[in-house]
C-alpha cells in the first residue's frame, strides 16, 4: 500500500495559494468559490478559512504573492545591470516568462478590477509601488522613461489579454506593429 508524505503547514498554505490563484484568475474575487479553491488544493473548505480567515484575505495574499514574484523576476533579470540595459532585461524577462502564462495575466487584471475595495486597492498599490520603486532605483532613469516602461507593459498586457496578435483586424495589426517598434 502506497503512502503519501504529509505536507507541512507551509506546503499546504502554498498549495492553497496556487489553487486560489487559478480560481481568482479565472473568476475574479466575487465569482471565485472557496469550495472550489479547497477542492483544487485537496483540503477542506474550513481549513481554507482557518489559514486565511476570509476569501478577501486569501485574495489579498494571492495578489501580494503575484507582485512579489514579479519583483523577484525583475531583480533576477536586472542583476548587475543599470540604465536602459536593466529595463531591457526586465522587459524581456516579463515577455518571455510572464506573458506566455495567460492565467498570470488574468490574475493581474482581476487584481486591478477588484480595486474598488479599499483594502485590495492598498495591496495592489503597495505591490505596484514596489515594482516602480525597484525599476527607478535599478535603472536610475528619469520619471518619463520609467513611466514609459510601465505604460508599454500595460499595453502589452492588453494586447495579450485580447489576443490581438491573432486578430485579423487592421486596427489590431497597427497597434501591435506600433508596440513592436517601441
Amino acid at each position: 500500500m502506497a503512502t503519501t508524505a504529509r505536507k507541512t503547514a507551509e506546503e499546504r498554505r502554498e498549495s492553497v495559494l496556487d489553487a486560489a490563484f487559478e480560481e481568482f484568475a479565472q473568476r475574479g474575487l466575487d465569482g471565485a468559490s472557496t469550495e472550489a479553491i479547497a477542492a483544487r488544493a485537496g483540503i477542506s473548505q474550513p481549513y481554507v478559512f482557518r489559514l486565511f480567515g476570509t476569501k478577501k484575505e486569501l485574495f489579498k495574499a494571492v495578489i501580494s504573492r503575484c507582485f512579489r514574484e514579479t519583483l523577484e523576476l525583475f531583480q533576477r533579470a536586472a542583476e548587475g545591470k543599470r540604465g536602459e540595459e536593466a529595463l531591457e532585461a526586465m522587459g524581456a524577462a516579463y515577455k518571455t516568462e510572464l506573458l506566455p502564462d495567460r492565467l498570470r495575466l488574468q490574475g493581474q487584471l482581476q487584481a486591478y478590477a477588484a480595486c474598488a475595495d479599499p483594502e485590495i486597492r492598498a495591496v495592489v498599490r503597495d505591490g505596484y509601488g514596489d515594482l516602480v520603486t525597484y525599476v527607478e532605483r535599478v535603472s536610475g532613469l528619469p520619471p518619463d522613461r520609467v513611466s514609459a516602461f510601465f505604460a508599454i507593459g500595460m499595453l502589452v498586457n492588453v494586447i495579450v489579454a485580447m489576443d490581438l496578435n491573432d486578430l485579423n483586424e487592421p486596427w489590431a495589426a497597427r497597434l501591435v506593429e506600433g508596440f513592436k517598434s517601441t
